[in-house]
């Protein structure tokens, strides 16, 4: 295969209204030691809008059974991916995921592991000034036990086994209960019990049926941010089903400034992507692949210490099926 290519070379390319061009990815596997087939890593140096930008792309096989996808979380403690990389036995890629309280060190997101919920998104938010709480939907990628990726809003309760699934839009719903339960969302959308093995939440949507469709504001998040440029991590799926992870790094000026939401929703939308979302970004943005980073994190001490991160190891062979 050849180490340059362009993005339509390898996956679907879908459009997306906005001015930049397509990037000019050439393969990097050679920088990450030996990989399986179903794992390839991509970098691109090209300018976005006129500015400097580094980004790496993993694009996975979702149907490998060779791979196993999961997560982990810190149980009330944080760690740098590295730090997690060698508690969890050095597996291929491990990636920062959820969003989470400095103070606490609690996911404010959904993690599911091995079929079980283990983190929750966070119920209500107060507006400023108010005695009255938003109740958001916020958004998590998921994989079946069948190794099919999804895209969801979430209402999340510890009193059940499994998330409520929003597929066609995000609930905003306001009220004055601090505890919300489902009920409060007051909605007639259709919703599903989201049985999945593995997942991991952030936020907001970027891409949905293929196009950029971004629900900062309905998830309320990052509500008048959608100019910032920062550093990113993502996740979304094609219709081949590959698993999409893009790291962009940021805050170098001169060197690499990162991207707005918009901009990353376009780039994944160009890679071919069915549906994706925004995980926590800034000075947690960090991707290993075999232990090693692709972008270089902002924060001057390296490595931002997570609750919880998205894993992707190679089975033993006689644990395949």
């Amino acid at each position: 295969m050849k180490k340059t290519l362009l993005l339509g070379s390898i996956l679907t390319i879908l459009y997306a209204p906005f001015c930049f061009a397509q990037l000019d990815w050439k393969r990097a596997d050679s920088a990450f030691g030996k990989l399986p087939a179903g794992v390839q890593v991509y970098k691109t140096t090209d300018s976005v809008n006129g500015r400097p930008f580094i980004a790496y792309c993993v694009v996975v096989n979702l149907k490998d059974r060779r791979l196993e996808f999961t997560t982990q979380i810190g149980e009330g403690k944080r760690y740098t991916p590295t730090q997690f990389y060698e508690k969890e036995k050095k597996p291929l890629v491990v990636m920062n995921g959820t969003f989470f309280s400095f103070a606490t060190n609690q996911n404010l997101n959904t993690v599911i592991r091995d079929g079980f919920v283990v983190s929750y998104n966070q119920p209500a938010l107060q507006q400023k000034g108010t005695d009255s709480f938003y109740y958001p939907t916020r958004s998590a990628i998921g994989i079946t036990k069948h190794r099919r990726a999804d895209v969801a809003w979430l209402y999340t309760d510890t009193a059940q086994r499994w998330p409520y699934a929003f597929q066609e839009r995000p609930i905003l719903a306001k009220g004055a209960n601090p505890d919300p339960s489902f009920e409060d969302l007051n909605t007639l959308d259709q919703w599903k019990w989201w049985k999945m093995n593995t997942a991991i939440g952030g936020g907001p949507v970027l891409v949905k049926e293929g196009v950029v469709n971004v629900t900062n504001e309905e998830e309320q998040m990052f509500v008048n941010g959608e100019k910032d440029v920062h550093p990113r991590t993502a996740m979304g799926y094609t219709a081949k089903r590959q698993l999409i992870i893009l790291a962009i790094q940021g805050r170098f000026p001169g060197l690499a400034e990162g991207a707005t939401l918009a901009e990353e929703a376009k780039i994944l939308a160009d890679l071919g992507c069915v549906e994706a979302l925004n995980l926590d970004g800034g000075g947690s943005s960090c991707v290993l692949v075999n232990g090693k980073e692709t972008i270089q994190p902002s924060d001057k001490g390296g490595q931002r210490s997570v609750p919880a991160v998205f894993i992707i190891r190679e089975k033993d062979k006689k644990t395949r099926q």
